[in-house]
């Protein structure tokens, strides 16, 4: 209820109201079997609609399933097919999709939304479906390891907008997201390796013992697609370290995250358009300077920042720094801090396994870290570019 109060003859109400955020993250094998109802768990009634947005290239490998799915649960669907890449995550396609679902009406609360594709589908579909009507539901199927154990699991959506990455959005969580890693049997090696750096951030981090498992399995998990029983611990482990971070703070209204170790200089690197780098991959130099950083500052011996460059090489991970510049990374540090409230709030490790958060990171210090990173590439130590 709204409390009036009267103050100096004018009447005010105060209103408050606390939403509550539920949602379930599922491991979900072969979700496109007949007789796996996962995809329809999210809703209700009979003779149901769903508006499915499905990625181009999931599409292309797994059409028939899909159309045979729904026809098996007489669910009559709508397969919207949605180019691939982060140059399509633009406001011409938000607006296109909202098109094609207000052609396709659905129940505002019993027919989800269905978005199966990696983290630039998902950040789309999301951002349609809080906007939709003031909000419909969605269910996310993410099928990329970035998409798996970072973009999809939380509530965030996203659409770039004006040059900038993310800049229009929402918070709305979904009813479910759904993990199936036999997805992840498709994917090129380069998008493996490029949600591999998202488990790296997580690891140099938070969690020495999945740094040392990706010493361990690492390069075999890679091999295998995340498919063998150790590669499963591994992904959970990084899910569950994801959910961990993201659950007491979920509207981010704490701006100082460990989540966000490796996402201060990768914006301007991952937005050059020159450098063409997936989003993991500019998260990796990302890590790489400011563990350089963190040494520096005697937070991260040696030792362990050798222990960093030696497991990047032996991940086969490639960090292309060509376009890395003290200039470009200051300025990109400076539009992090308005994005953060005009602190840095950046974080670095201390120590493998921990963070600590800092606000006086100086263009000096950035200038030093570059020239190290360019030494380390002359001496022939493990740095590999595209």
């Amino acid at each position: 209820m709204a409390k009036g109060t009267m103050t100096n003859g004018t009447n005010s109400w105060h209103v408050s109201h606390q939403r509550t955020i539920e949602y379930e993250v599922v491991n979900c094998q072969n979700i496109f079997h007949p007789q796996n109802e996962a995809l329809l768990s999210a809703g209700k009634g009979e003779n149901t609609r769903r508006f499915v947005i499905v990625d181009a290239n999931v599409e292309k490998y797994f059409s028939n399933e899909i159309r045979e799915y729904f026809d098996f649960h007489k669910v009559d669907a709508k397969i919207l097919v949605f180019p691939s890449g982060e140059q399509n995550k633009s406001v011409e396609n938000y607006l296109w999709i909202l098109r094609e679902l207000d052609s396709f009406p659905i129940n505002r609360r019993d027919e989800p939304i269905i978005a199966i594709g990696g983290g630039v589908l998902t950040d789309i579909a999301g951002f349609v479906a809080s906007s939709y009507r003031r909000g419909v539901p969605h269910i996310k199927a993410p099928t990329t390891l970035m998409g798996y154990i970072d973009a999809a699991v939380g509530i965030k959506t996203g659409i770039n907008f004006n040059s900038h990455k993310n800049r229009l959005g929402s918070f709305e969580p979904p009813k479910k997201v759904l993990l199936d890693k036999s997805f992840l049997r498709t994917l090129p090696e380069r998008h493996v390796l490029n949600g591999v750096c998202e488990m790296l951030k997580l690891a140099v981090i938070k969690d020495l013992a999945l740094f040392e498992l990706l010493e361990i399995h690492g390069p075999a998990s890679i091999n295998s697609r995340f498919q063998d029983e150790i590669s499963a611990s591994i992904l959970d482990r990084s899910v569950g370290g994801m959910l961990e971070e993201l659950q007491p703070n979920l509207f981010e209204d704490e701006l100082a995250r460990k989540v966000d170790f490796g996402h201060t200089f990768s914006y301007g690197l991952e937005t050059h358009e020159e450098a063409h780098l997936l989003h993991g991959e500019a998260v990796l130099i990302d890590i790489v300077l400011s563990s350089i950083l963190a040494n520096a500052r005697n937070l991260l011996s040696d030792r362990e920042l050798d222990r960093l460059f030696e497991l990047v090489s032996k991940l086969g991970i490639n960090l292309n720094s060509e376009l890395v510049t003290p200039e470009l990374l200051w300025n990109t540090l400076e539009e992090r801090t308005y994005h953060r409230n005009g602190l840095q709030r950046v974080p670095l490790p201390k120590g493998l396994g921990q963070c600590t958060f800092v606000n006086d990171i100086k263009f000096e210090e950035i200038q030093s870290a570059c020239k190290i990173l360019e030494e380390r590439k002359k001496n022939n130590e493990p740095i590999y570019q595209y």
